[in-house]
């Protein structure tokens, strides 16, 4: 049965996180509309492209133009499924929009499900949804992820944790069983 997914995305969301999912749950049949707070459908967000190549931590290149396909402005959690948040650098000032978080913690609330990955975990933290429940990320946002009562899952780069209705992922190359995961919540 086809779903229809809201995409929280902004400038400098991490590329294949959102590129990928975009594509690939339209691909299997469900409807995805990418939002970003202040731009409207047409408008697009530029993405970054984050690898792992030898560094203490991820680089960063830039990625692509991603054009958006609905108005932040029109979207209510009551009209959509399930919620999907890429990471990169977007979630990092995403959380300081009062309406992100309250339609975060709307559908956290309503039990939907709920896909975050790599810094994605930010909102969740910001949402204050993580109290007593298990969450990925990047491992850089382990302290958040705890600060805000939630517990860390130290999982490998390419594994995806489910805890009820939140599927959480350390980055990208976690896409096969991220994107299954959450694929299998949204048949419930």
């Amino acid at each position: 049965m086809s779903k229809k997914i809201l995409m929280l995305v902004g400038d400098y969301a991490e590329d294949y996180e959102t590129m990928v999912p975009f594509q690939a749950l339209q691909m299997i049949g469900h409807q995805v509309d990418a939002v970003c707070p202040e731009k409207a459908k047409g408008d697009f967000i530029m993405t970054a492209i984050h690898d792992f190549d030898g560094a203490q931590t991820y680089s960063e290149k830039p990625g692509h133009r991603f054009i958006l396909n609905a108005d932040f402005a029109e979207v209510k959690e009551e009209d959509y499924d399930a919620l999907l948040i890429p990471g990169g650098r977007a979630p990092e000032y995403l959380r300081l929009n009062e309406q992100v978080i309250k339609l975060v913690q709307a559908f956290d609330q309503s039990r939907k499900p709920i896909a975050a990955v790599c810094h994605g975990a930010q909102l969740l933290a910001a949402a204050d949804v993580l109290k007593g429940r298990t969450c990925s990320a990047y491992p850089a946002c382990a302290p958040e992820v705890r600060l805000s009562g939630g517990y860390y899952a130290d999982i490998g780069i390419d594994e995806a944790y489910v805890d009820d209705n939140l599927v959480t992922a350390p980055a990208w190359p976690a896409h096969p069983q991220w994107l299954a995961k959450f694929a299998e919540l949204l048949q419930k």
